[in-house]
């Protein structure tokens, strides 16, 4: 699996509405994509952890090209403070139980 780990800060008050649209523009699981986790960092909620997965490095090259994942870049910027950072990262293990939606929260 490959995919990329982003780091950002939200604008105050503009969590929720960020959760709603990230869950909006998820892209089709037919190109490739597997899911995204967000995360908020303890000591700073507004800070924002952001890990996307797909199942291999061509699928996650293919979204990134695609001029509708810019115009979703786009518009996520409108819910952070500043350009995000970003990690791309190829998945070679994974060790634990499986994961569900909402898990933790």
């Amino acid at each position: 699996m490959y995919g990329t780990i982003m780091r950002a800060r939200v604008k105050p008050d503009r969590k929720d509405e960020y959760v709603k649209a990230m869950t909006d523009m998820a892209p089709d699981p037919s190109v490739g994509f597997v899911g995204v986790q967000i995360g908020w960092e303890d000591k700073d909620p507004n800070n924002l952890v952001l890990v996307v997965v797909f199942k291999d490095r061509d699928s996650y090259v293919r979204n990134a090209e695609a001029a509708e994942t810019d115009e979703m870049y786009r518009k996520q910027l409108e819910y952070l403070e500043g350009e995000p950072e970003w990690i791309d990262v190829n998945w070679t293990e994974y060790i634990g139980a499986g994961q569900r939606a909402g898990a933790g929260a």
